[in-house]
């Protein structure tokens, strides 16, 4: 594969649940030049804080239309870490921890390896919550994602 060229895709993430485990949302928000995209989503039977931080980025690739240049930031140190550090580890050892254990969320750990295949992407760690615009609208898109998924699991 050639390397993308032009301007990096500057993509924002964030997801939650209300409680933990419950209900969850995911948010993101994708930047190049003067293009902007939200994307938000949910679920509303039992998911975790941590499948919503997996899928922001997953539906957040997963919607480019080209290979191109990535930069991805996440206030999830569990994302991040586990992309850029445990990933290659667990797939060499049969989605296998280090102490023997299934990997938790080994789907979505994949679909997030296959993602990021097609793209040239640098992942970031920023603090929630700290005031960073796009990072703040991610929360909010995830937040709206949560609020969707509940109205879709109340009977009419």
């Amino acid at each position: 594969m050639s390397a993308p060229a032009g301007d990096p895709v500057i993509i924002h993430t964030d997801g939650g649940c209300r409680p933990n485990p419950g209900p969850g949302g995911w948010g993101a928000v994708l930047r190049q030049r003067h293009h902007v995209r939200e994307m938000f989503g949910g679920e509303p039977a039992m998911t975790s804080n941590n499948r919503m931080e997996l899928m922001a980025p997953i539906m957040a690739l997963e919607a480019l239309t080209r290979p191109v240049i990535v930069h991805l930031h996440t206030d999830s140190t569990y994302v991040r870490n586990g992309i850029t550090k445990w990933v290659l580890g667990w797939e060499r050892n049969g989605w296998l921890t280090a102490a023997k254990q299934p990997v938790k969320n080994v789907d979505l750990w994949q679909r997030l390896r296959v993602a990021c295949e097609r793209h040239q992407v640098e992942w970031f760690w920023v603090k929630g919550h700290s005031g960073i615009a796009d990072n703040e609208l991610a929360d909010q898109l995830a937040t709206r994602g949560l609020q969707q998924a509940l109205e879709a699991a109340v009977p009419s």
